[in-house]
């Protein structure tokens, strides 16, 4: 897949730091998707120059099968970190006790996929065996969330 949109890094430099002034002990932000979905990042995680605010897959128009308007693709971390249809982006502190979506245990701070880290309080490959049954119901839950939004668009 080729992503396309604009540098993480780049939007942070260029908007987010001008315009939000971000405190230096906001060192994670928020994620939230339009259908609910919400993740934390670091951001010195988010920095890294492959991180992008997507609008375009593979030469065109970022489908909202594939998270438009906006998704955020994170590619060294897992796919739960790529909040599709983003609406909004919160600078938090560590400890400030957010929570993501889903159970805490499947939330891993930072998720990188080279290091296994696929939640807390367990190794990856135990993990990995205990998110099988859970991907029918998170499937349903999206599937849910789109035919709601079609029918909130069919009635403007």
């Amino acid at each position: 897949m080729r992503w396309g949109g604009v540098r993480f890094l780049d939007f942070y430099e260029k908007v987010i730091v001008p315009r939000a002034c971000p405190h230096s002990q906001a060192t994670m932000l928020a994620f939230r998707g339009q259908d609910g979905a919400r993740t934390g990042m670091l951001l010195i995680d988010l920095l890294a120059p492959e991180v992008l605010l997507a609008d375009m897959l593979d030469g065109e128009s970022l489908s909202v099968e594939h998270g438009a308007p906006v998704r955020l693709i994170v590619p060294a971390h897992y796919g739960y970190k790529s909040v599709k249809h983003l609406c909004r982006i919160e600078f938090r502190n560590e400890e400030d006790g957010y929570r993501a979506s889903g159970f805490s245990f499947m939330d891993h701070p930072r998720a990188r996929v080279a290091l296994e880290e696929r939640g807390r309080g367990a190794p990856g490959w135990l993990l990995r065996y205990l998110y099988r049954p859970l991907i029918a119901g998170t499937v349903a839950r999206f599937a849910k969330a789109m035919t709601e939004r079609e029918s909130a668009r069919d009635l403007v």
